[in-house]
């Protein structure tokens, strides 16, 4: 197996990069790669005096911004990390590609190199949201791969999210729900209201709509949203989370009697802290493209990188992507048989 991490995308790279990646090396039972400006590369290992040598460097001499347009940096940057991070996963030069680059770049470059599985119109991010106080995580998808959404693309949501979340962390018969402003069956707008229906209709353990305030105390396994809801609820959440923690810091350094109290529980205080901090999931898996592919948050640090790396090895393992796209299949082998027999009928 050969993990593949982007060694120029994100705000900290590529030290915090190179971190992960020696970090995680001893824990896994196959190669790790890093792809990027070589030079820039060799000298976080030095800075970091790692003298090892099992940490494969490729060199790719372009590196695409946030600042780029997505599709036109991909064209253009030929040899960039995404660029061509992504077509060693097309050759099988690599079993999966970790970046916390530009996601638009890492949309586009997964689509022009490896595309859509088949019967998957749209692929979509699916980022891991804690349920406080569970030790547990809820996936969500999608959180910002289509910010305009049609029902079919929440369907496929819930479906890839569903096998995702049964491969990958093992739970059996994972619960799905569709956010929305009620819980009611016929609450929402016609997306919303659609996308139930057929929900209802699949193959997967559909149990109806959830409220954005219910995800954080874990409603359910798989919370299916439209990239824009998903997007807002997300970053929502982490700001909401950020504050809370940053005034708690602040109360607590108040007066003596508080900053011995935090003394005292500084144990359950870090705890706290590890329930709301994205590094502890590491990556975003892209759902829906043909070939495993994590997007990492664009400040991570050395944590989340080993984090991704961790979660990358079941995605390869388990052939997720496959299994995916058979699923996806029959499904769409039993529509077609439907729709057959429903015209025969008439």
């Amino acid at each position: 197996m050969n993990i593949l991490l982007d060694g120029m995308g994100g705000d900290n790279a590529p030290l915090e990069i190179v971190k992960g990646a020696i970090k995680a090396a001893p824990e896994i039972d196959g190669q790790i790669s890093i792809i990027g400006r070589e030079q820039d590369i060799r000298d976080a290992f030095d800075k970091l005096g790692y003298t090892k040598g099992d940490i494969r460097v490729i060199n790719a001499t372009e590196v695409v911004t946030n600042n780029e347009a997505p599709a036109m940096a991909v064209r253009k940057k030929r040899d960039s990390s995404i660029t061509r991070g992504m077509g060693m996963v097309k050759s099988g030069e690599a079993d999966a590609f970790l970046s916390a680059g530009s996601t638009g770049a890492l949309l586009s470059a997964g689509l022009f190199f490896l595309g859509r599985i088949k019967g998957i119109q749209r692929p979509a991010i699916a980022a891991f949201f804690p349920k406080i106080g569970k030790n547990d995580t809820t996936l969500l998808l999608d959180c910002g791969a289509n910010v305009e959404s049609k029902p079919e693309y929440l369907l496929q949501n819930g479906i890839m999210g569903s096998i995702f979340v049964e491969k990958v962390k093992g739970v059996e018969d994972p619960e799905v729900k569709l956010l929305n402003v009620g819980a009611e069956e016929e609450k929402g707008d016609s997306l919303h209201k659609e996308a139930f229906q057929m929900l209802s209709e699949a193959d997967i353990n559909f149990q109806g709509n959830c409220e954005g305030r219910d995800v954080p105390f874990g409603c359910c396994d798989v919370c299916v949203t439209d990239g824009f809801s998903g997007n807002v609820l997300l970053k929502s959440s982490e700001g909401v989370a950020m504050a809370i923690m940053g005034r708690i810091k602040e109360k607590l350094k108040e007066s003596p009697v508080s900053m011995m109290g935090a003394a005292l529980a500084g144990g359950k205080l870090r705890d706290l802290k590890k329930e709301f901090d994205y590094s502890e999931e590491g990556g975003a898996p892209i759902l829906g493209l043909k070939g495993p592919v994590l997007k990492m948050h664009g400040s991570s640090n050395a944590e989340a990188v080993y984090n991704a790396i961790l979660k990358a090895v079941p995605y390869v393992e388990n052939d997720v992507t496959g299994t995916i796209e058979k699923a996806v299949a029959e499904f769409s082998a039993r529509e077609v048989e439907k729709e057959d027999t429903e015209a025969a009928e008439e």
